[in-house]
């Protein structure tokens, strides 16, 4: 089977070719054929474009970024020609599978996409704003390409949605209930990887196990994880809310925006800028967004840069132990995504907090490497694990069981 994974955000898209040969699927990720990523905010009005095969073949190049669906068909067109080449012809894929950021109530599981899927979609963009129309325009921008090609929706919100009612249900009025005012999460397809990934690799049973999974890139979020389900998680309503971000601020006191409104006079467009790009490591620290770029201000002595860590350390700290009491013990602790994967020195600072459960971290373990592992000591009451976070691979396997 020939599977084409679409996994588009507001500032970049990455895509995929999986080729699976037999009858069932392998028991690891293999390696993609194909990949491509485009960066949106690479210069202005510039959108760079980058290709690579398993083969060695690279392409790079910067395109006019005025027309979004034009730079996606460029980048699909990769597949079936140039030096990237890996299929005959666009008819050649089989399936296409997006992750699709919001599905609201109605969508728990992954859906082969139609019209009704489509309007669905475009309708939770009030709740995503910054991912579900670029979703949108990846499943369309295929139409038009791929013709009638199955085409199936991945929701990150599936995985969150037998959450408790106790901890999805906001404690306002009656009527946000009714409304679909509720906690959601995101991050599913994250989180439910790293959970199945660390039940292989410790050799147990997932229902068996308690884990609190930390997804920490630019977009951060936790979830508690029981039974195999999540039972909490930091994200709600919206991927703004929980845990301090690259750009987001994720939980501030509301009665500060009803300031804002009421002193400043703000209106709802530019708190939606302030909150959710203007926050976060960017707005303590005035730096950046990027965590390498926050540690390098702080080694040259930039305070702000050093709030903005001290900050982001609190917020997960309180984080995981609020998920730990969602759980009532812990058997790991897993670390993922492009801070939790690879930054040594967060892992540390948020392990230290958690010595009293017996946790305790191996220095030499705690090193950067590319391959999934524990690095906890043998004699840890908690293992922690750093995992790659391999989504793409999680909605191709969603796509093998639905075709």
């Amino acid at each position: 089977m020939k599977i084409l994974i679409m996994n588009a955000g507001s500032s970049s898209q990455k895509s995929c070719f999986y080729e699976i040969v037999g009858d069932a699927l392998p028991k690891h990720p293999p390696q993609p054929l194909w990949e491509a990523q485009i960066d949106w905010t690479h210069k202005q009005g510039l959108a760079e474009v980058k290709v690579k095969t398993a083969s060695g073949a690279i392409l790079k190049e910067e395109l006019q970024s005025e027309s979004r669906p034009k730079v996606l068909a460029r980048l699909l067109k990769t597949l079936w020609s140039g030096n990237t080449q890996v299929i005959e012809e666009p008819k050649a894929i089989d399936i296409v599978g997006h992750r699709v950021v919001h599905g609201g109530r109605e969508y728990q599981q992954s859906t082969m996409i139609n019209s009704e899927v489509k309007e669905a979609i475009a309708s939770f963009a009030i709740l995503a704003p910054d991912h579900n129309p670029a979703n949108l325009e990846g499943i369309e921008v295929c139409e038009e390409i791929f013709g009638t090609v199955p085409q199936v929706a991945v929701f990150d919100t599936a995985f969150h949605a037998q959450i408790p009612d106790a901890a999805a249900i906001y404690p306002g009025p009656y009527e946000w209930v009714q409304q679909g005012i509720r906690r959601y999460g995101f991050h599913g397809i994250s989180h439910q990887y790293c959970a199945e990934r660390t039940a292989q690799i410790l050799g147990r049973d997932l229902p068996s196990l308690r884990l609190i999974t930390c997804h920490l890139g630019n977009g951060c979020s936790l979830a508690a994880i029981r039974n195999g389900r999540s039972v909490d998680t930091t994200m709600g309503f919206t991927p703004l809310e929980g845990l301090m971000m690259g750009s987001r601020s994720g939980s501030v006191d509301p009665g500060i925006l009803i300031y804002l409104l009421r002193q400043y006079n703000y209106s709802a467009d530019k708190l939606n800028e302030l909150l959710n790009k203007e926050s976060g490591l960017q707005g303590v620290s005035g730096v950046s967004n990027d965590l390498r770029q926050i540690l390098e201000a702080i080694a040259s002595g930039n305070q702000r840069a050093q709030l903005a860590l001290d900050i982001y350390i609190h917020r997960l700290r309180s984080g995981i132990g609020a998920m730990l009491t969602s759980l009532g013990g812990l058997d790991a602790l897993i670390f993922t995504a492009g801070v939790g994967e690879n930054v040594a020195s967060i892992r540390e600072a948020a392990c230290t907090a958690f010595q009293f459960l017996g946790l305790k971290l191996d220095p030499e373990k705690n090193v950067p490497s590319p391959d999934d592992r524990e690095i906890t000591t043998s004699d840890s009451a908690v293992k922690v694990l750093v995992i790659h976070t391999q989504e793409d691979w999680a909605i191709a396997r969603e796509c093998w069981q639905l075709f």
